[in-house]
């Protein structure tokens, strides 16, 4: 009963708790937030981890434009639920080149962190010309018409270089050769053994059959990565952090 007096104080005092509720916040904040000063990374780097193939960010930019993100979360969380139904949870390392980030805040489809290499190409191109075709149950609308919308990339040289103003390591070289790497991603008969050694686990492939690059192409290379990069087999977390 004492306590409940001494904290009658606070409540009939609107200057004493406002006091008191910035002292708290003050010394929470400083506990939460002062170790981050003395860390030099704050994400654990993650052997696998590249950043996105020319073609892959081409149709990362086609997911935003469409607003996948709205229905599609990229963030499984540690939970038994969410690891049985999608795969191993989500790392930080994994979003290290996104910008923005794709984690989201609803599921009204499934989550597609690890998306990559679950469906074959033709699935995602049946999926996203006709949804309903594979899940009737579906709300998803009709990508279709991607197919139709041709990429040249003759600007995607430049969305290398600000995504390497703003933190993505991406080389001098990879820069050079952005436009023929994302033609050659898209095209398996093309010279892309180089490619790989610059983007190791891009998936080559002429997705949707149409005899040049499409939007369609980009969004599909893009899927196919997703999750794809860490070997989960052998992947030990740093216990230290």
């Amino acid at each position: 009963m004492a306590i409940l007096d001494r904290h009658a104080i606070l409540e009939r005092s609107p200057t004493l708790l406002l006091v008191s509720s910035l002292l708290v916040v003050t010394v929470g904040g400083l506990v939460e937030i002062a170790p981050l000063f003395w860390l030099e990374n704050t994400i654990e780097d993650v052997e696998g981890v590249r950043p996105y193939s020319p073609l892959e960010l081409a149709g990362r930019d086609v997911y935003i434009r469409e607003g996948c993100y709205t229905c599609h979360s990229q963030m499984i969380r540690p939970m038994r639920d969410e690891v049985e139904r999608y795969g191993h949870y989500s790392l930080a390392a994994e979003s290290k080149y996104d910008h923005p980030f794709q984690w989201g805040s609803k599921r009204t489809g499934p989550d597609l962190a690890r998306v990559g290499g679950r469906y074959s190409d033709q699935w995602h191109l049946e999926h996203l010309i006709d949804p309903q075709s594979l899940v009737p149950e579906s709300v998803m609308p009709k990508y279709g018409f991607l197919m139709d919308a041709r990429l040249e990339g003759e600007d995607i040289g430049d969305l290398l270089a600000t995504h390497r103003f703003v933190g993505v390591p991406y080389t001098d070289e990879q820069i050079e050769l952005a436009q023929q790497d994302f033609k050659a991603q898209a095209d398996p008969d093309a010279d892309w053994e180089e490619t790989l050694e610059r983007y190791p686990g891009a998936v080559v492939g002429n997705f949707d059959g149409q005899p040049y690059v499409t939007e369609m192409d980009a969004l599909i290379a893009y899927m196919q990565v997703l999750g794809t990069m860490v070997d989960f087999s052998t992947f030990t977390p740093d216990e230290s952090r």
